[in-house]
């Protein structure tokens, strides 16, 4: 079902952009996520992305967000510049994180832990708690704001997303940051990860809970709290198929959903790997892509996004759909992301981690 575009969306008078951060062992599998240099450096991922999007570049963590050999981005980059261009205030939410950002960036700690490699018997032990303590913060929320866009940054999320799909029942393959989606990886461990939980596809229908319990991450478990806390709000799960999959979680749980729209970018909408169309469509959600142009750009880096590089991650696609809301025209929003990305490549390579 498509969802509104953004023109037809009633401006908000109080909007919020909340980033909910978490890692999962999980990036650890070589191979499995394309966030990182390297899996164990996917640590950094988040955290650095959290600095990006408060300061506009990295600070304590010791990793450039632009991947070589073309300076391709970090989708924050994107949020980024989207938000200083809309005025749009911002929250970033530590679910579960491996490494704190700079002290400097304010996080609110929801007091989840990292996830643990979905392979074995359980995930996120923490997972209903982690829920309810999203839960409390959507409530408080929702009397400060009358409208709340959710984006996320766990890398090998798009894999946890498709183990718990699964145990929910939905088949149909997940996108990824990489430009070839590793696929038959991606099964590989997610059988393993249902079996060592002793959870054929469909069992956990009814218990979304469980299914993070035993095959999520901790990011899944915020935002469906934060959003099943914000009642009837207008909500944007701004993100792929990782939101398709807390969409499911919000779905089973027996919440409305009614309020809800996922946003995207074309990248993952398009990306003929994967069944993102097909998935929202199975959940009855609205969904709707957004699509930056980044062809048309004269940064090789931002290119890559059309080559299937990145695609998607902090809210992005979301982040562009609210500049649009704005009614700032893509053009403008597209030099201003190549200005950044400018200077942050002006840095060159700051990496200090081996």
């Amino acid at each position: 079902m498509e969802g509104p575009s953004p023109e037809n969306i009633k401006m908000p008078e109080r909007p919020l952009f909340l980033c909910v951060l978490a890692n999962t062992e999980t990036a650890y599998i070589e191979g499995l996520s394309a966030a990182g240099k390297t899996a164990k450096l996917t640590d950094y991922t988040p955290p650095g992305d959290a600095e990006v999007l408060e300061t506009g570049m990295v600070v304590d963590v010791p990793i450039l967000p632009m991947t070589p050999p073309y300076d391709t981005p970090t989708p924050a980059l994107i949020t980024r510049v989207a938000l200083d261009m809309t005025g749009v205030p911002h929250m970033l939410v530590n679910a579960g994180l491996k490494t704190l950002p700079a002290k400097t960036v304010p996080l609110r700690d929801i007091g989840g832990a990292p996830g643990k490699d979905i392979r074995e018997a359980i995930a996120v032990p923490d997972a209903q708690g982690i829920f309810e303590r999203g839960f409390i913060l959507g409530r408080e929320l929702k009397d400060k704001y009358d409208f709340v866009m959710i984006g996320e940054s766990i890398p090998a999320g798009t894999t946890t997303a498709n183990a718990v799909l699964a145990a929910l029942g939905y088949d149909g393959n997940v996108s990824s940051s990489a430009s070839t989606n590793p696929l038959e990886l991606k099964k590989q461990v997610i059988n393993e990860a249902l079996a060592s939980s002793g959870i054929k596809p469909g069992d956990l229908r009814n218990d979304p809970m469980e299914a993070i319990k035993c095959v999520g991450d901790p990011m899944m478990a915020a935002v469906a709290g934060i959003a099943t806390g914000l009642e009837d709000m207008p909500v944007i799960l701004a993100g792929g198929t990782q939101m398709a999959a807390v969409f499911a979680v919000i779905k089973h749980l027996g919440y409305e959903t009614d309020n809800i729209t996922i946003v995207t970018t074309c990248y993952v909408m398009n990306d003929t790997s994967a069944h993102f169309a097909t998935i929202t469509d199975k959940l009855d959600a609205k969904a709707y892509a957004t699509d930056p142009g980044f062809g048309q750009s004269r940064l090789q880096g931002l290119r890559q996004y059309e080559a299937g590089f990145v695609k998607e991650g902090v809210g992005a696609g979301g982040a562009i759909y609210l500049t649009q809301m704005f009614g700032i025209p893509i053009e403008k929003l597209r030099a201003e992301i190549e200005l950044l990305c400018e200077k942050l490549s002006k840095y060159g390579d700051i990496e200090r981690v081996k």
